[in-house]
C-alpha cells in the first residue's frame, strides 16, 4: 500500500513551468531530513545536484545523528534513534544509497547486520545488583483498558492532555512503564497524543518488548552508518554544502493568500549574506532542533544548560512564524525546558574490564542486549553497550558505550547530586553503584573518558500540543516553501525517529515538485489480528 501527498499540498508546488535543469533548491539545516530531501530531489525529481545547496549552522552535517571525537580525547554521541523493520521511507531511500565501501546498499547492509546480530536482551531491567530477564509488565486490567482506549480514541478528544492525565499513579510504577519510557524517552507530563501514536505505531513490537526483540541496529553509530554514505552520495552528485552558515530570516512575499520565499538571509563567519530566489526555486526548512543548545561536560565538569537563543534553529522558526499561524507555534516546544531536557553521556574505555563485567552481569555480549535500565535509579538511568567498534577507525583496544538519564534534577543514589550537576567521573561512579562494581571502579575511572551532554530540547517534540502547533509540511498558500523534521505534522507517524524526518522530506519534495509519486504507507499493525492478539497476551503477561 502507499499514500499520496495531499492534493491541496501537491498543487502548491511550482512544478508547472519549473525548469528542472535550472531550478535552485535551498535546504536549511544539515540534518538527515535535508540530506534525504536532497537525495529525493535528485533521484525522483530530476533536479541537478549542483543546483542544490544545504545551509547548516554547525561545522558539519548530520544534525542530531552526530558522532565525533577520538580515542585520545573521548568519543561523543548525543544520542541515537531507535530502528525497526517497518521504517518504510527510510529503508526505501537507503536502498538507493551505496555503503561507504561500495559493496551493496545501506539497506542491505542493515538487514544483513541484524540477521547476524539480533537484539535479545537478557537484562532489560537491572535491580538491586541483579539482572531481570524478560520482566513482566505488571499492568492492571484498568491500565490495559486505558491503553486500548487511547489507541482507539481520536486525537482531537485527547487535545493537550498529558499521559499522567490518562492513567493513575500506579501505572508509572509498572515495569511496562519503566521499559516503555526509557526505550522512547517519554515522561508522565508528555503528550497523550504522542503516547497514543507510539502505542499504535509500535503495536507489533509489544510482544517482544521485554527483551527488546524487533529493535534493529546499524553496524556502526548512525552517523557513520547512515549520514556518511548519504553525504558521500550527495557530494558525488555535486550538492553544495555551506556549513558554519546560520539562516536568520526568510524574505517572504505574501499576496492574495499566497506566500513565496524571495530571499534567504544568513550569517557566515559573522558576515551577513543574502540569497535571492528566482522563479521555480524552492526552499525546504528543517524546523526546530532537538539537539539545539547542547553542551558538553568533561570528566571533571558538568555540562551547562542552554536555551533557545544559543542557536539558530528555534530563532529562525520564531521569526518566520510571527504573524503567520500556518507556520505553527514554536513556543509550544521551546518554552518548557524543564519538561524536555535530559543528560546523555558517552564513555570511551581504554581497558576491557568494564565491558567484561557488564557481559558477566547481564548475559549479553556488546551489541546484543540493547538498553539496560536501572528502575531504582533516582536519575532513571540507562546504558547501552553497542557492538565494538562503534566508530569507524576506532582502535581495537578501545571500546565505547552510551547512556542517559531521564530524571536529571533528582539526586543520585550513590552520588547525592542531580545528574544535571554531575561530571563524567560522578556519572560513572553512579553507574558503578547500580551495577555493584566496587573493586574495579578505580581502575576503570583511571582509564576512561566520560563526556556528559546536556540537551535542553531533546524531548521537546513530545511536549503537550494542540492542532496548529505543528505546521503542515506544505503550509496553506505556500508556493515554494516546505517544512521538514520533527516539528511538522505527519498523520499517524511518530516523532523522535529517523523515519519521521525522512518521511517529512519525501512529502516535502513530492509536494513542492508536484510529482505523481506515492509515499510508502505508515505501517499500521493495529489492523493485523495477529499483532493485536500477540500484544493482548503480552500486556496480560501471558507468554507464548
Amino acid at each position: 500500500m502507499a499514500t499520496g501527498v495531499h492534493a491541496s499540498n501537491a498543487s502548491a508546488g511550482l512544478h508547472n513551468g519549473t525548469n528542472r535543469d535550472t531550478a535552485k533548491v535551498y535546504l536549511v539545516g544539515g540534518g538527515v531530513a535535508s540530506l534525504a530531501a536532497a537525495a529525493f530531489m535528485i533521484r525522483d525529481g530530476d533536479i541537478l545536484g549542483q543546483n542544490i545547496t544545504i545551509l547548516e549552522q554547525l561545522g558539519t552535517v548530520g544534525g542530531s545523528l552526530d558522532a565525533s571525537g577520538s580515542a585520545q580525547d573521548g568519543y561523543v554521541l548525543r544520542g541515537g534513534r531507535m530502528f525497526e523493520s517497518k521504517y518504510r521511507c527510510t529503508f526505501e531511500l537507503f536502498s538507493s544509497i551505496p555503503t561507504l565501501d561500495g559493496t551493496g546498499t545501506v539497506t542491505d547492509e542493515i538487514v544483513r547486520w541484524n540477521e547476524t546480530m539480533k537484539t535479545s536482551s537478557k537484562s532489560r531491567l537491572f535491580r538491586d545488583g541483579h539482572r531481570q530477564t524478560a520482566p513482566k509488565f505488571g499492568l492492571s486490567e484498568n491500565h490495559i483498558l486505558t491503553i486500548g482506549r487511547l489507541v482507539l480514541e481520536p486525537e482531537v478528544w485527547l487535545g493537550r492532555t498529558s499521559i499522567a492525565d490518562q492513567f493513575d499513579d500506579s501505572f508509572f510504577r509498572t515495569d511496562f512503564w519503566f521499559m516503555w519510557c526509557t526505550t522512547f524517552a517519554f515522561q508522565p507530563w508528555h503528550s497523550a497524543v504522542e503516547f497514543k501514536r507510539y502505542l499504535a505505531r509500535f503495536a507489533h513490537m509489544v510482544a517482544g518488548f521485554d527483551r527488546l526483540e524487533g529493535i534493529m541496529r546499524t553496524g556502526y553509530n548512525q552517523f557513520d552508518s547512515l549520514v556518511r554514505p548519504l553525504w558521500k552520495w550527495l557530494k558525488e552528485r555535486g550538492v553544495r554544502f555551506k556549513v558554519n552558515t546560520r539562516v536568520t530570516d526568510l524574505g517572504l512575499s505574501e499576496q492574495a493568500g499566497k506566500t513565496t520565499v524571495t530571499r534567504i538571509i544568513y550569517e557566515q563567519a559573522g558576515i551577513a549574506g543574502e540569497i535571492t530566489l528566482g522563479f521555480g526555486d524552492h526552499v525546504l526548512v528543517t524546523l526546530g532542533s532537538m539537539t539545539e543548545a547542547s553542551s558538553l561536560g568533561t570528566m571533571d565538569t558538568a555540562p551547562v544548560l542552554g536555551g533557545k537563543g544559543d542557536g539558530g534553529a528555534w530563532t529562525l522558526w520564531d521569526t518566520i512564524a510571527t504573524g503567520r499561524p500556518a507556520f505553527g507555534r514554536p513556543s509550544a516546544f521551546t518554552d518548557h525546558i524543564d519538561e524536555s531536557k535530559w543528560v546523555s553521556f558517552t564513555t570511551t574505555l581504554h581497558d576491557p574490564t568494564f565491558l567484561r563485567l557488564v557481559r558477566d552481569l547481564t548475559g549479553n555480549v556488546p551489541g546484543e542486549g540493547g538498553l539496560i535500565t536501572f528502575p531504582e535509579s533516582g536519575w532513571l538511568a540507562s546504558i547501552v553497550i553497542p557492538h565494538q567498534p562503534h566508530f569507524i577507525g576506532q582502535p581495537n583496544d578501545v571500546s565505547v558505550f552510551w547512556g542517559y538519564g531521564l530524571s536529571v534534577d533528582q539526586p543520585g543514589d550513590f552520588v547525592r547530586k542531580p545528574m544535571a550537576a554531575c561530571s563524567g567521573r560522578e556519572i560513572m561512579t553512579e553507574i558503578f553503584g547500580h551495577l555493584r562494581i566496587v573493586e574495579d571502579a578505580s581502575r576503570i575511572l583511571e582509564t576512561c573518558i566520560c563526556i556528559p551532554c546536556m540537551m535542553p530540547f531533546i524531548t521537546s517534540q513530545f511536549l503537550r500540543r494542540e492542532k496548529g502547533d505543528r505546521p503542515q509540511v506544505l503550509p496553506h498558500g505556500s508556493q515554494n516553501l516546505a517544512f521538514m523534521g520533527q516539528f511538522c505534522e505527519l498523520p499517524d507517524d511518530v516523532v523522535f525517529t529517523v523515519e519521521y524526518s525522512i518521511r517529512s522530506a519525501q512529502a516535502a519534495v513530492y509536494g513542492l515538485l508536484g510529482l505523481n509519486r506515492k509515499l510508502p504507507s505508515v505501517y499500521k499493525g493495529t489492523f493485523d489480528p495477529r499483532v493485536l492478539l500477540n500484544a493482548f497476551m503480552a500486556l496480560h503477561d501471558i507468554r507464548r
